[in-house]
């Protein structure tokens, strides 16, 4: 059995993909705790083949994409020694049919790469995908496949734990989205601020990246928080959690075994 492995080592997880051919078989994640050494994430990684009697002989070809540099030698050296295979590390340069059309390349995070790789591919057309994570990224492709550029804010927990971690009073909050924006206790106060402003914040860049590309852009969702807000569905072609994952999926079957 010829598995591709795809691993999107990100700010708050680390999420693994298993396909056969471009189907999805596995999917499941792992914290990405920046202090925990090799060991802890060999284990994790090694419960969860035993557990679902998956085999490490299965896979074929490994594909890493790293935001946190101090685990991504971990990952490396995780690869190396389970799998006997040396990963494709994800840059800016990975697909050739996708031009990175910023000041430095290099800078452009690993998993917005496979963001646009995903979208490109599916669609051929101007996008912006959306990507609600631990960062709220807005990345831009064209339809002749170049990366215009992207726009960063706070991700949405990101912003709550802020608020929360500054500010005595205010309690730790579920992220649900209120049927109000006026609070009548704190909790509610901190979702109608938070969500709904992020709900206007999502929805005014859309439409601005829309009148920069001269209306003609398609919007795509994805991220661990893609569904949260679920008035701005309408503005999306697509809300689809795994695309980071599909995009890496593609880069792999793009590279020569």
């Amino acid at each position: 059995m010829n598995n591709l492995l795809v691993i999107d080592v990100g700010n708050t997880d680390a999420v693994f993909g298993i396909y056969e051919d471009k189907q999805l078989l596995h999917n499941f994640r792992i914290k990405s705790l920046k202090d925990e050494n090799y060991v802890f994430f060999e284990y994790r990684f090694r419960q969860y083949f035993l557990e679902n009697s998956l085999r490490f002989s299965d896979i074929t070809k490994v594909v890493l994409s790293s935001v946190v540099p101090p685990l991504t030698p971990i990952f490396k050296q995780l690869v190396n020694n389970m799998f006997g295979i040396e990963p494709t590390i994800v840059n800016a340069y990975i697909f050739p049919s996708l031009e990175v059309s910023i000041d430095n390349p290099n800078e452009i995070g690993s998993d917005l790469v496979a963001n646009a790789v995903a979208a490109y591919t599916k669609y051929k057309r101007n996008c912006v995908i959306v990507d609600f994570g631990t960062a709220l990224t807005f990345t831009v492709v064209s339809s002749k496949g170049k990366v215009l550029g992207v726009s960063i804010a706070p991700g949405l927990r990101t912003a709550v734990k802020a608020l929360f971690a500054n500010t005595a009073q205010l309690p730790d909050v579920p992220l649900e989205l209120p049927t109000s924006v006026l609070g009548k206790n704190s909790v509610h106060a901190i979702q109608a601020g938070i969500l709904w402003g992020y709900e206007g914040l999502v929805r005014n860049m859309i439409h601005k990246i829309r009148a920069e590309l001269n209306g003609d852009c398609i919007a795509i969702a994805t991220g661990g928080l893609s569904s949260i807000i679920s008035t701005l569905h309408g503005e999306f072609v697509e809300v689809n959690r795994e695309l980071t994952l599909e995009g890496l999926r593609i880069i792999g079957e793009s590279r020569a075994s």
